[in-house]
């Protein structure tokens, strides 16, 4: 049995779930989002207890494993629309710089050109210091994705650790050549 799948997720006030066929909407103060689950599992609404219970059909292997994604991805539906998600990002090297123009991410981080991302819709991003960005939104998938780009556009290196890194992350430093007499 699926321990996740199992357990039923709780509906916080001010959060309105909808099931309708296979399509799942989560309203709260902080947005909207919508998401339609697989056929394998059944997702449910229950009004008097102020939760939603998923199960599954059968005990095929894919209808077991959708099982617990299922719940966990209601459980991050409700959690962004309460809270939100936020990553941290950080740039280390000498004359790296991040900033906002319009709805681009400009990053100086040691090339020849200046980096453009663009910032997707329903994401908030911001550099409160030229070294930081933080990103903000309440789709847990979407924040991931966009700092895992930045972060991709110049990942750490291994000799002097420059370049983007989440906040906090610890880079595994290589010692280098050494000098033999």
């Amino acid at each position: 049995m699926s321990r996740i799948g199992n357990k039923p997720v709780a509906i916080p006030d001010k959060v309105k779930v909808q099931v309708a066929d296979r399509a799942i909407t989560v309203e709260g103060p902080l947005g909207k989002l919508q998401w339609e689950h697989r056929p394998e599992v059944t997702v449910a609404v229950d009004e008097s207890a102020k939760q939603v219970v998923v199960t599954r059909q059968d005990d095929e292997r894919a209808s077991r494993a959708f099982h617990g994604l299922t719940r966990a991805l209601v459980q991050n539906m409700v959690t962004g629309v309460t809270q939100g998600y936020e990553r941290r990002l950080e740039l280390h090297g000498v004359g790296y710089i991040s900033a906002i123009s319009g709805n681009t991410l400009q990053l100086r981080v040691g090339l020849a050109n200046e980096l453009q991302v663009p910032i997707p819709p329903g994401l908030e991003v911001t550099c409160p210091d030229q070294q930081h960005i933080l990103v903000k939104g309440i789709d847990k998938q979407l924040v991931g994705m966009f700092a895992a780009e930045v972060r991709a556009r110049r990942k750490p290196e291994p000799y002097k650790g420059k370049g983007i890194r989440y906040l906090g992350e610890q880079i595994i430093r290589k010692q280098g050549k050494a000098m033999i007499k």
